[in-house]
This record gives C-alpha cells, sequence and structure tokens, in this order.
C-alpha cells in the first residue's frame, strides 16, 4: 500500500514538473517578439508600455485588472471602507513572499506607497498618490489608507502601485537616487521573477512557482526585440519566436494563411490612442529648472496653425493606408476604448485642405518668396517642422510621409525623423526640444490618467507633452477627480473634452486595433475570448502551457 501511494506521489511531481519543463529537466521557454524594449526596470521612472508589461508579470498589487475591464483583489483578501469614503482597511494575504524569500509584509506595502508619494520626480506613479493623506500598518497583514477626500476610482489608483520590498529599496529610497536607481534584480512577489535584462535585445523571465495564487504552468518567458518588422513577422512564421505583440497590418492576410499561426484582432487591453503632439507651450511655461528647452517652432502656439493642420489631415485616408483599415477615426486623448467615458458627440474638423489654406492665409501666414513654404506673419522663420517618432515603431513612418504630403498642400514642410525612444522622451518631456512628435499612449482604465496629462501642473513633470495650459480644464479636472456622482463625473470629463479638442491640444489621427499572433502548435491556453486582446498580460501568460 505504501509503495502504491509513493509510486503515486511521484507520478504527480513528474506530471507537474513536466508543465514547466521538458526532458532532461529543461525549462519550457516561451518566446514572445515585440518591437521595442522597457526604458527601466524602476517602476518609479519608467515611461514606456513595454516597462509596465514587464512589472504586472513581476511584481503585485493591491488589485489586479482583469481582460473584461473589472477589478479584483490582489495580494489583499479583503477590504471595508469608512461611511465617507476616506478610509480604506486591506487586509493582508499570509505567506505571500519576494522572490528573494523574503516575506512580503503590510509594512513593504507601506514603505512603497509612502516612496511613491514622496517623489514627485516619477513621471506616473507619483500621481496616484494625489488622494492618499497616510498609510499606516498596524500589523503585518493589515493596511489602512486615509485618504484626503473621497474618490471614486480607488482600484485604479492602486492597481498600478507596484509592491516593492523595502529591504531592498530602502537604500534607494532618499533623493536622487531613487528615480536613478537601476533595479536590475527586479526583486517582486509577482508570478514570474526576472533572470537577465538587455536594453533593446531581451527580457529574460522565471516562473515564480510558489506564487501565492497564478504559479505560471511554463518554465520561462523571453520577451525578444526585433528591430525590423519584417523580420519579427518572419520570427514567427519560422517558429524563433511563439507569440508576437504587434505586427503591421500588411502582414495580417500573409499570416493568416499560415497553417500553425491563429491571428487575433480587437480592442486593445489598454485602450490605446495615437497622437501628433504639437510643442504649443508658451514661454513663460517653459520649465528651465527641470531641464526646459522649449525650442518648438513658434506658430504652434497659434491655435489657428494647429487648426489648420487639423483640417489638412486625411484621417480616413491614413487609417487606410497605414492600418489597412483596423482602426477608427480619434477625437480625443481619452479612446473610444474606455467606454461612455469617450464623448462621441463632439464633431470632427472636416478634412478640408481648401478651407485649411484659407485660414493660414487669414491668420497672416504668407508664401512671400515663392518657395511652396509659408513664413510666420512677421516673416522671421518659414513653416518648416521637426517630426519625430519613436523608431520602435511599426506605423509612424508611413504614416510621418502621409502628413509631409498632407500638409505640404498648405504650405507647410516637414523634416522627419525617427529617433531613439529613450532618447526621444529625453527630448520631449520636459525638454519640449522638438515642434511635432508622432507617439501614443496606453490609457488606465480609468480617464483620470489620460486628463491629466493636459494638466499645467504636469508640465515640469514631462507628463504633460505638448505644454498646454488652460485653467478651466485644470478646474474642471481637479473637480472630477473627487466627483463621486457618477454621471455627474462624467458629465465633467466630456466637458474637458471637449476643451481640448476646440484648443487643438493634438490631432488624433486614429484609435487602432490591437493586432496579436500566436502559434498553435507551440502553446495552448490563451486568453482569445474577450472582446480586448493581449497576449502578452499576466493572465495568459499564467495559464498557457504546450500543446501536448
Amino acid at each position: 500500500m505504501k509503495q502504491k501511494a509513493l509510486y503515486i506521489l511521484l507520478l504527480a511531481a513528474l506530471v507537474l514538473s513536466a508543465c514547466g519543463n521538458l526532458g532532461g529537466g529543461q525549462p519550457v521557454v516561451v518566446r514572445i517578439g515585440w518591437a521595442g524594449s522597457p526604458d527601466t526596470l524602476n517602476p518609479g521612472s519608467a515611461i514606456l508600455s513595454e516597462a509596465y508589461t514587464i512589472f504586472g508579470l513581476v511584481y503585485d498589487s493591491m488589485y489586479k485588472l482583469n481582460l473584461d475591464g473589472t477589478f479584483s483583489l490582489g495580494v489583499a483578501e479583503s477590504v471595508e471602507h469608512s461611511a465617507d469614503g476616506l478610509v480604506y482597511t486591506y487586509k493582508i494575504r499570509e505567506g505571500v513572499k519576494f522572490h528573494d524569500g523574503q516575506p512580503m509584509t503590510a509594512g513593504d506595502i507601506k514603505f512603497s506607497y509612502d516612496l511613491y508619494k514622496t517623489h514627485e520626480d516619477f513621471p506616473y506613479i507619483n500621481s496616484y498618490t494625489a488622494y492618499i493623506e497616510s498609510t499606516e500598518a498596524p500589523d503585518d497583514n493589515t493596511i489602512v489608507l486615509t485618504l484626503s477626500e473621497a474618490i471614486p476610482n480607488i482600484e485604479s489608483q492602486l492597481v498600478f502601485m507596484y509592491i516593492l520590498p523595502e529591504h531592498i529599496w530602502k537604500d534607494h529610497a532618499e533623493g536622487s537616487a531613487t528615480v536613478e536607481f537601476e533595479n536590475f534584480e527586479m526583486i517582486g512577489t509577482g508570478p514570474f521573477k526576472i533572470v537577465e535584462y538587455k536594453q533593446n535585445e531581451f527580457v529574460h523571465l522565471g516562473a515564480n512557482k510558489e506564487h501565492f495564487e497564478t504559479p505560471p504552468k511554463v518554465g520561462e518567458v523571453i520577451f525578444q526585440t526585433f528591430e525590423s518588422q519584417d523580420v519579427l513577422v518572419q520570427a514567427l512564421k519560422s517558429g524563433q519566436v511563439d507569440m508576437i505583440t504587434e505586427m503591421p497590418a500588411t502582414a495580417v492576410e500573409t499570416l493568416k494563411a499560415e497553417a500553425n499561426v491563429k491571428v487575433l484582432n480587437g480592442a486593445p487591453f489598454a485602450p490605446a490612442v495615437s497622437d501628433i503632439i504639437f510643442n504649443q507651450i508658451a514661454p513663460e511655461n517653459c520649465p528651465t529648472d527641470d531641464g526646459g528647452l522649449c525650442t518648438g517652432h513658434p506658430a504652434l502656439q497659434d491655435r489657428n496653425v494647429r487648426l489648420a493642420l487639423a483640417h489638412a489631415t486625411n484621417k480616413q485616408k491614413l487609417i487606410d493606408v497605414v492600418l489597412l483599415g483596423y482602426g477608427t477615426p480619434g477625437l480625443t486623448l481619452i479612446p473610444d476604448g474606455l467606454g461612455f467615458w469617450y464623448n462621441d458627440t463632439i464633431k470632427d474638423y472636416e478634412f478640408d485642405t481648401a478651407r485649411a489654406n484659407q485660414m493660414l492665409d487669414d491668420a497672416g501666414y504668407a508664401d512671400t518668396d515663392g518657395d511652396g513654404v509659408r513664413e510666420m506673419p512677421d516673416g522671421s522663420q518659414p513653416l518648416i517642422f521637426r517630426v519625430n517618432w519613436p523608431s520602435d515603431s511599426i506605423d509612424a513612418p508611413r504614416q510621418a510621409e502621409l502628413l509631409s504630403e498632407m500638409w505640404e498642400e498648405v504650405g507647410v514642410k516637414t523634416e522627419l525623423q525617427a529617433t531613439d525612444p529613450d532618447a526621444l522622451t529625453a527630448q520631449c518631456c520636459p525638454a519640449f526640444d522638438f515642434d511635432v512628435i508622432l507617439w501614443g499612449w496606453g490609457s488606465d482604465p480609468d480617464p483620470n490618467l489620460l486628463l491629466g496629462v493636459q494638466t499645467t501642473a504636469e508640465i515640469p513633470t514631462g507628463y504633460n507633452e505638448t505644454g498646454y495650459s488652460n485653467p478651466e480644464f485644470d478646474a474642471l479636472y481637479d473637480q472630477q477627480a473627487v466627483e463621486l456622482d457618477l454621471e455627474t463625473r462624467k458629465e465633467l470629463v466630456w466637458k474637458m473634452q471637449e476643451i481640448a479638442f476646440n484648443d487643438v491640444v493634438y490631432i488624433i489621427p486614429y484609435y487602432e486595433q490591437s493586432i496579436q499572433a500566436y502559434r498553435t502548435d507551440k502553446f495552448t491556453g490563451w486568453l482569445t475570448a474577450f472582446a480586448k486582446i493581449e497576449l502578452s498580460d499576466v493572465t495568459s501568460l499564467v495559464l498557457i502551457e504546450p500543446v501536448k
């Protein structure tokens, strides 16, 4: 009887091991191809979306964001809040451990939240702490958050506030050392742990088989960076990678014809927006103390010029040519993927080259020397705009060429240049050392983040990428952030979108669909039944397993 029981136990152990290892004890490795790379492994300093993909795999938070847009508790097993909505008490799970074996306690959560709050030089995460007045850890399994005002979106504020180990970060918690900390060891509590990272080459993760809730079934995940979109697609075809997070729309039909490849398209998990960014910062708002250079072309401070460019931009042509139809015309920085927060009552500027030309004529931007390029009203300089985009962008090069052709029709010349994403970030924000940038945002499930991008307070942090400043918009932002009535808050958010649209803060060319693909002969279990598509999210990567 004992021998039979022992045999069953050994057999079970082998089956479990096979989920993460192939013959010879080699771990099962999932290879994911993408065009980008994290700019840093430091959650406080990170800008690029690729970094946040990795953070979501390596770190846990108080809440989890599900593919259907709902939230569920993460490291907390329960939460209660006071009747006035000012005090939240979280009961933390017992037995959660960091990747180095140290226990994770409420003290680590308090340390993390305090760190994020005290460092205003954190471009994104600091903003999530705006209404946290204090964080207390009365014992190892209890966190008490006291807010300065009741807010309607506590889940979306905490879901990206990753829990850091105090025993590591305490030595890097003061001053500039926190922002400069490379965090190469990247110790978290999440389902995956860092093995090796080479910027612009790969991120190598290993499975955390001791994770308290979702230990991965595979052994390792490697995100490999490909500079060429054609090579990225070929890597999937050849089996060099098992999944790709992005591809040019031109490759969709080719990949659909592959016997062992499945192509998916749908709304992105993080609702996304592509934007044409105008450097419109006023000289008096230039953040010179924070590295501001503010070299933008002065014509872009004139709404008439931005409005003329909006009328000269054929969005449908951009969608048809660049995306091959996999997108919808954009209106505001709040994308249509945010559901009812999106103000779909705004009427877009009509594509009308003649009207754009007339606007520039009326505003005094004439082509006095007959070279086809207009000059400033005072004749000081021609309307020649530098147009930059991140070199890892698949769509921006073609978009830039089309915009150059469209804007040339109204007497505006462009100088096109792809730029390394890190260099472009430094060039952009808060240096304002550019004219026009083609880039984009991934959104929180709540509109607060993207609304904040357009506030005056975020100019010196680099969070505001245009230099736009409007006191009315700022006041409405503060108001919506604490409005508890859903319909009233929606009205405020819609009004803010209308103001920014009328001020032509951006041109939003389109809202792009997410297109991803995976090999069906390698792994199974990808979550594909949802309206939103994101195969590189933790939700899929903890579930997939080798095809039997």
